[in-house]
C-alpha cells in the first residue's frame, strides 16, 4: 500500500488542508486542529514539515493502521515506507507490551487529547532487526477528513538513557569512593592520634626536665619535635571533622553558653602565639553577658581557626576580637569579629576563600597548614545557624565576621 501527496491539488478557500491519496486513488483531505500561524496551510508544507522534525512522526487511523511515515521513521525503525504504510502501528512495538497496546489505543480515540504516552513508564520501540530501544512518545488527535486519526512524534532517547546511565555508575562510583574514605578516616582516627598524643605527651615531659637537665642543642630539637607533632595532629584532624561533616555523622549539641566563655577561652589560648610575634591582642567584650543557644565545641572551633589566621597573616600591628550584639531584620544577633592588621586578601582570592585546600600565596612566606580551616569554619558555622562574613583590604587587613541568632 503506497500513499503521497498531491500537490497539484490547491484550493485556497479551504483552511489548513491538504489531499492525500492512497494506493487505490481514493483520497482524503487531512485537517489539523491546530492552526499553526497561516489558516491556509498548503500540503507541501505540511509535508515539510513533518519531515524537518527530529522525531518519528506515525500518523495511525482508528483501526490502528499506519496511513503515513515521515523519513525520520525510517531512520529510527529501519523500514522503508511500503513495509509500513498499511500495518498495525504494534509492529513498531515489543513483544512484552504489544498485547496491551490495542486497548491503550482505543481508549485513546475515545478521549483523544494532546497529551505524553505511557506517563511514569519506561517506554521502548522496536526496530526491524529486533533491537528494543527507549523512546518517548507524545500523542495529538488529527483530523483527516471525517475520520480521526492520531499523530504519534516518536522521540529515540538511546544516547539519554546511556549518557544516565553512565552518570548513575559515576555517582554509585563516587559515593562508595566517599563511604571508604570515611571509614578509612573513622578506623584511623583512633591509629593516628594515639602515636601523636604519645610522642606530644613525652616531648612535654623530657621539655619540662623531670627526667632531668637538657643541653640547648636538645631543648632545640625536642621544641621542634614537639612543634612538628602539634602541626600533624591538627591536619589529622581537620581532616577527619571534614570526613564527619561530609558523612553526616558530626555530633552537635545545642545549648545556652555565654559568649564571653568561649572569647575568654580562645583569647587564653591564642594571645600567648599574638605576643610572640610582637602583636597588640585586644579582646573588647560588652558588659551586658550574650547567651546563644549553639554546639559550643563547633563555636570554638570557628573562632580559634578564624582568629589564629588573622595571627598567621599578621606581622605587624594589631589583633582585635569583639563582641556585640546587632539587629538583622529586626532579629537581633550576635556578631563576633576578628580584625586584623595584616597582609589582607586580594581582590581575585576572595571568590576562592572558602574552598577546600585554598591557600593564599605569599611570595618569600610559607604558610603551614591544609587550607581547610576556613572551609571547615563555613560548614561548622552552617550547621549551628550561623554565618560568616568578610571584609578585606590587600595590604591592610582583614576582618571576619560570625553572625549567630540570640537565644
Amino acid at each position: 500500500m503506497t500513499q503521497h501527496f498531491d500537490s497539484t491539488k490547491k484550493n485556497p478557500q479551504k483552511s489548513n488542508t491538504c489531499v492525500f491519496h492512497n494506493a487505490d486513488g481514493a483520497s482524503q483531505d487531512f485537517k489539523s486542529p491546530h492552526d499553526i500561524s497561516n489558516p491556509k496551510l498548503p500540503e507541501e508544507r505540511f509535508q515539510k514539515i513533518l519531515e524537518a522534525t527530529p522525531d518519528a512522526m506515525i500518523m495511525i487511523n482508528k483501526e490502528g493502521k499506519i496511513i503515513f511515515i515521515n523519513t525520520q521513521t525510517e531512520k529510527i525503525f529501519g523500514y522503508r515506507k511500503d513495509e509500513l504504510l498499511g500495518q498495525l502501528v504494534e509492529i513498531l512495538i515489543p513483544e512484552p507490551y504489544r498485547n496491551r497496546h490495542p486497548e491503550h489505543r482505543n481508549k485513546y480515540f475515545l478521549s483523544p487529547h494532546v497529551r505524553p504516552m505511557g506517563i511514569g513508564m519506561e517506554l521502548y520501540g522496536l526496530r526491524k532487526n529486533g533491537e528494543h530501544f527507549p523512546v518517548e512518545i507524545s500523542l495529538s488527535p488529527f483530523e483527516t477528513g471525517e475520520e480521526k486519526t492520531a499523530l504519534a512524534a516518536v522521540r529515540d532517547i538511546t544516547d539519554r538513557k546511556r549518557f544516565e546511565l553512565t552518570l548513575q555508575e559515576k555517582n554509585v562510583e563516587l559515593e562508595n569512593a566517599n563511604l571508604a574514605k570515611d571509614r578509612f578516616l573513622a578506623s584511623m582516627s583512633h591509629e593516628l592520634r594515639t602515636p601523636l598524643n604519645a610522642v606530644l605527651g613525652f616531648t612535654g615531659t623530657l621539655l619540662m626536665k623531670l627526667p632531668g637537665p637538657l643541653n640547648a642543642e636538645q631543648e632545640k630539637q625536642l621544641k621542634t619535635v614537639q612543634g612538628s607533632a602539634k602541626h600533624l595532629l591538627s591536619l589529622i584532624n581537620d581532616l577527619l571533622d571534614l570526613a564527619k561533616i561530609e558523612s553526616g555523622n558530626i555530633e552537635l549539641k545545642f545549648e545556652k553558653i555565654s559568649c564571653q566563655s568561649i572569647i575568654d577561652e580562645v583569647a587564653s589560648n591564642l594571645a600567648p602565639m599574638a605576643k610572640n610575634k610582637g602583636l597588640d591582642f585586644k579582646v573588647i567584650i560588652p558588659k551586658e553577658d550574650l547567651i546563644i543557644k549553639t554546639d559550643r565545641r563547633s563555636l570554638t572551633q570557628i573562632v580559634i581557626n578564624l582568629t589564629s589566621n588573622a595571627i598567621k597573616f599578621t606581622e605587624k600591628g594589631k589583633i582585635e576580637v569583639e563582641i556585640d550584639k546587632i539587629k538583622v531584620q529586626a532579629r537581633p544577633y550576635v556578631i563576633i569579629k576578628i580584625m586584623d592588621t595584616g597582609i589582607g586578601i586580594k581582590t581575585e582570592d576572595q571568590t576562592k576563600l572558602f574552598q577546600a585546600f585554598q591557600q593564599m600565596l605569599i611570595p618569600g612566606v610559607r604558610i603551614e597548614g591544609t587550607g581547610l580551616g576556613l572551609h571547615l569554619s563555613q560548614k561548622l558555622s552552617a550547621l549551628i545557624n550561623g554565618k560568616i562574613e568578610f571584609e578585606s583590604e590587600y595590604g591592610k587587613g582583614s576582618c571576619f565576621s560570625i553572625l549567630l541568632p540570640l537565644a
